[in-house]
């Protein structure tokens, strides 16, 4: 997509506004899983409320803004991002793919990215989403046998 560069003031980053619109995507994201999607919601560290916790949220948007071509805050930070490894401990199939890809809608719905730069996000998204699958589909059970 010709609109999206890894340029100053092209990247994803610089197009959703910077680190407070990332933050702000952040924050949707989880209030969107929380609500609609309660079993990926569980997979994540939780606060005393039951909600996905500030150290959860905090350390994926610094990851994000970073992905998206912002500040490299958190490889100074945390090193390589490694996400296969770091999720490895969580059991990631097509569902919780799905789970996540919807969540992730709902949040740049909310947050008002739309045109071009919306295309390419759902579409890097997925990609990510669909890497980070590391379970197998459940066999599908019931129907019609023949």
């Amino acid at each position: 997509m010709s609109e999206i560069r890894n340029e100053p003031g092209q990247t994803p980053f610089d197009k959703l506004g910077g680190r407070d619109a990332v933050k702000a995507l952040v924050e949707r994201f989880y209030d969107a899983m929380e609500e609609h999607e309660p079993t990926l919601a569980a997979l994540h560290q939780r606060d005393e409320h039951g909600r996905v916790s500030r150290e959860a949220r905090d350390r994926f948007a610094l990851f994000l803004v970073g992905w998206l071509g912002g500040p490299q805050d958190y490889m100074l930070l945390h090193g390589h991002p490694r996400l296969r490894m770091r999720h490895a401990r969580v059991p990631v199939d097509s569902a919780m793919r799905d789970a996540w890809t919807r969540s992730m809608k709902i949040a740049m719905e909310a947050s008002g990215v739309t045109g071009a730069l919306r295309e390419f996000l759902e579409t890097r998204f997925a990609e990510l989403a669909d890497f980070l699958r590391n379970t197998p589909d459940a066999p599908a059970t019931g129907g019609a046998r023949t």
